[in-house]
């Protein structure tokens, strides 16, 4: 059964995005859960089905042919005796390795409860099974829940479990405060540690939370990449993030290749968290897909969004790419976005700009995607205005003296609901006179992949009605432009939804 949408009731409010995905109504944060399974993608997400604020977690659900356009599916996982639903990972038990399927295959999830002690009342957090024999439609929880618990540690969450295949066992990687811990099973209902990373390498700015673990290919080999998103400090403006480590895994334990003080960035904006990666993508497909949730701790609970709030970023591929500070991650949006294309101009000739001089000045969009490739012959600032009207803009710009991209949100609209919305958010951009874009502006966010994904930046905004302008500006300096295609989206939502 879908959840039936009426076009006059949802998806058109105010700051709705229109080709990123959100709940229907209420409270969303982390992406949970996701996996490929007999043709759909699933999305399940921290939902809180009662209001527009963090409460008791569930597990809400979509599925996809696409990662683009959603069917929206009732409420996978409720509390219960044990707790809230809090996050986790699914897979594909195709050996029938728990014995849940009578020898089939079948989805597994694994995910926290979140609750208290049955004899201290103390907090806890301990971790969990549950299966659906009908493509993740029905789930049903496992009795002898829960199959992991460690008293000693309150803040013990977020399993993602992988199958490894060279030692032909379940792994299963889990934050525990500041530093993950790697378990591994045979049939995922009893675990064995193996061992553990962290406590001394990365940035430790907050609890960390979300972990993920995968290989990626990489100058004829492979490494592991561990992602370990990292939860909001007071101390600290930009609030949660999300870091990454690259390194080797041989079943037990994980070693990182740089410095234990490298601090590895996933994303240079302040609104990508807690993002994970979809298992049991098919080999031919050959991708390893991701998405995050597009908010931040910081400021989450209070957007001015009213019957709905938060989105997920654009699924994104990730790969590996050598560079002259070592191995680094890329992400490139995935492909399907671009059946979203309106084609609105084209330009394939080189222009130089004109300070005050505006060639997109009769364009209107809020929703678009806008590839441009540049090259600058002395230092300069340039870029892009979005969402633009006499009172705001949000800018996406490039200091080529300082070789520091920025997303400036100052005047991007309403920052009445939290001190720390307001900024300049930053990333260095180091490749010389060339600089390509590849922008995606929603109503209510921006996302800016540079240099092929090699640096990305994601960030909110809450702009007007009335702004949708759009400005190619010079403040100073000689820069070419050398190509530029912009594209309008369509609502993935435009008949409602499923």
């Amino acid at each position: 059964m879908s959840l039936k949408i009426s076009p006059t009731n949802f998806f058109n409010e105010k700051f709705r995005p229109q080709f990123h995905f959100t709940p229907i109504k209420n409270w969303m944060n982390d992406p949970n859960g996701m996996v490929y399974f007999q043709g759909e993608y699933h999305l399940f997400y921290q939902h809180h089905p009662e209001s527009t604020v963090w409460g008791p977690m569930h597990w809400g659900h979509a599925v996809s042919s696409d990662m683009v356009h959603w069917e929206h599916l009732p409420i996978a996982l409720f509390p219960d005796e044990n707790g809230f639903i809090f996050s986790g990972s699914i897979v594909i038990d195709t050996s029938d390795s728990t014995g849940f399927f009578d020898g089939g295959e079948g989805l597994v999830a694994i995910f926290t409860h979140a609750g208290e002690h049955p004899n201290t009342k103390k907090p806890r957090q301990v971790q969990s099974l549950a299966y659906s024999k009908d493509k993740g439609r029905t789930w049903t929880k496992y009795e002898g829940n829960p199959v992991l618990k460690d008293s000693s540690i309150i803040d013990f969450r977020d399993p993602k479990v992988i199958w490894h295949e060279e030692e032909r066992k379940w792994i299963m990687v889990l934050a525990a405060g500041n530093h993950v811990r790697f378990y591994s099973s045979i049939d995922m209902k009893s675990w064995s540690f193996e061992s553990s990373f962290g406590e001394t390498e990365g940035s430790h700015l907050g609890v960390w939370e979300c972990p993920d673990l995968f290989p990626l290919p990489v100058d004829g080999g492979h490494r592991w990449v561990l992602i370990v998103s990292i939860g909001d400090n007071s101390a600290y403006n930009e609030g949660s993030r999300t870091q990454y480590f690259v390194g080797d895994f041989d079943g037990k334990t994980f070693t990182n290749e740089n410095d234990p003080k490298a601090v590895l960035w996933l994303d240079f904006g302040r609104d990508n968290y807690a993002g994970v990666t979809w298992s049991d993508v098919p080999k031919e497909d050959g991708r390893r897909l991701f998405i995050g949730w597009m908010s931040n701790w910081k400021y989450a609970n209070q957007v001015p969004t009213e019957t709905w709030r938060s989105a997920m970023t654009l699924p994104r591929s990730l790969s590996l790419s050598s560079t002259k500070e070592g191995i680094r991650l890329v992400q490139t949006p995935v492909h399907e976005i671009s059946a979203l294309r309106k084609p609105v101009t084209s330009i394939q000739r080189t222009i130089t700009l004109v300070p005050g001089e505006n060639i997109l000045k009769d364009i209107k969009s809020k929703t678009f995607e806008l590839k441009a490739r540049f090259m600058m012959k002395e230092a300069s600032v340039f870029g892009l205005k979005v969402h633009q009207s006499k009172d705001e803009e949000t800018i996406i710009g490039f200091d080529s003296l300082r070789s520091v991209l920025y997303v400036d949100r100052r005047r991007s609209g309403d920052h009445s609901f939290h001190n720390a919305f307001s900024c300049i958010q930053e990333m260095d951009v180091l490749e010389g006179e060339h600089l390509s874009l590849h922008i995606f502006v929603d109503t209510s966010s921006v996302e800016v992949f540079a240099n092929d994904g090699k640096h990305v930046l994601t960030s909110l905004i809450f702009p007007g009605e009335e702004s949708d302008g759009l400005e190619l500006f010079l403040d100073h300096g000689d820069v070419n432009l050398h190509s530029l295609d912009l594209f309008n989206y369509h609502s993935i939502w435009a008949k409602g939804g499923s």
